[in-house]
């Protein structure tokens, strides 16, 4: 199996600039359904979740060339399936979001009940509450959702229950091929949905209020292909931003190649811990903590602070001189990362959905199991700061979400490797 073995104590200098979006080019491809032709998507991260996505679309005959490491050629001129099957869907939750497309381009889905990270219930009911009201109908047999539109989808007034990301992609991109308006109150308002509503705009459809509480989608005919570049990776980028802050030299590090409003509450939330983070152009300069302050951290959807930022804003709190209180309100099986943190030396108490945690001078390299994808990259931060060696296994979910984790990591100057051993399972 691969493990990631990080050496502690090297400090990091220099700059690196992140991918493309994960959370976005997974629903910019689905979205590529809407409108039969070639889409050209640039800034897609080399990804396995993206690989996942195209065997997806792949499978619902849709071709796919690779333009280079980064642009995906997508022509779904002949997709004739409507059926996105288990043994992908359970892979990678993010294949839900075909549904949407599909009701718009073939009136009727069938979607394997969705798989993806360990975080806990993750349901799709806002999704289908939120469609049939435009007129789908459901059904659900054998692990199976079968969803129903070939009596037409209408627009009417959607209310979620709670700002849903998943609900809201869904919702816009079966409302734009329905007939009169649809309003979606309070929708998501996520950077990565304000991506797609951009690329369906560019795609011909007529979306409004993109990034507020309320989207309005006028429906349209039809749908063509267009050339769209992913905004770039605001979670990579704040998880580069955390190891600046434990280990960059004097001169701090740069991350490039994203938007730095979509990290305002993180930037802000890391300020008052006392990190110096310095705003440029296209990204931020990120300088060494000399000492860390305890602060109290709630996830919330955007703009608050996001529960992929959690895991990594926790090693920076179990530094810090004080208690800190990490309330996570999105995914209940969040805190999983902690025991490991643990394992190298944190402490940390965990109370239904808080974490309390008591800084600690350092952390102990260890053994560590990476138990999702954000608290995978998280323990390797950690690492990074730890005395001795650090190994992080499963790190499968790592490469769910993070192009060329480890390069970039020793482009910054970290001791890190990426190398084969033996499963002690096979012994």
């Amino acid at each position: 199996m691969d493990i990631i073995r990080v050496e502690g104590g090297h400090r990091l200098h220099g700059s690196v600039h992140v991918s493309g979006a994960k959370n976005s080019a997974l629903k910019l491809m689905a979205a590529t359904l809407l409108a039969p032709g070639k889409t050209i998507l640039e800034n897609v991260p080399n990804i396995s979740d993206v690989h996942v996505m195209g065997k997806v679309l792949k499978r619902l005959g849709a071709t796919i060339d690779v333009v280079d490491e980064h642009s995906l050629a997508i022509d779904t001129t002949n997709v004739h399936s409507w059926e996105a099957p288990y043994e992908l869907v359970a892979k990678m939750r993010a294949s839900t979001a075909v549904m949407g497309p599909l009701l718009g381009r073939c009136g009727r889905a069938k979607i394997a009940m969705p798989g993806g990270c360990n975080l806990g219930a993750r349901k799709i009911d806002m999704h289908i509450l939120g469609l049939e009201a435009l007129g789908v109908t459901f059904d659900t047999d054998h692990g199976y959702i079968y969803a129903d539109a070939t009596g037409g989808m209408r627009g009417t007034t959607v209310t979620l229950e709670f700002a849903s990301v998943g609900a809201t992609e869904n919702l816009i991109m079966a409302s734009v091929r329905a007939k009169g308006a649809t309003v979606i109150d309070n929708a998501a308002r996520e950077p990565e949905i304000v991506d797609l509503a951009n690329m369906l705009n560019e795609m011909g459809a007529k979306i409004v209020g993109a990034g507020s509480p309320v989207v309005q989608i006028e429906g349209v005919d039809e749908l063509h292909p267009v050339t769209h570049r992913v905004i770039g990776d605001r979670i990579e980028a704040g998880t580069f931003i955390v190891a600046g802050a434990l280990q960059a030299d004097d001169d701090g590090i740069e991350v490039n190649g994203f938007n730095a409003n979509h990290l305002g509450m993180v930037i802000k939330k890391f300020e008052l811990m006392g990190i110096q983070i310095d705003r440029l152009g296209g990204g931020v300069r990120v300088h060494r903590a000399e000492r860390i302050k305890p602060v109290d951290i709630q996830t919330l959807p955007f703009p608050g602070f996001p529960t992929d930022m959690q895991a990594q804003a926790m090693v920076l709190s179990a530094l810090a001189e004080g208690t800190s209180v990490i309330t996570e309100n999105i995914f209940e099986n969040r805190f999983m990362f902690a025991s490991e943190l643990v394992r190298m030396g944190a402490d940390i108490r965990i109370e239904s959905h808080h974490a309390m945690i008591h800084g600690v001078p350092g952390f102990s390299g260890a053994q560590v199991v990476s138990p999702d994808l954000r608290g995978g990259a998280a323990l390797v931060v950690a690492g990074l700061v730890a005395d001795g060696r650090t190994e992080v296994s499963a790190i499968h979910h790592i490469d769910r979400g993070y192009e060329h984790f480890v390069e970039k990591l020793v482009h910054f100057g970290a001791h890190v490797e990426r190398v084969n051993v033996p499963d002690p399972l096979d012994d």
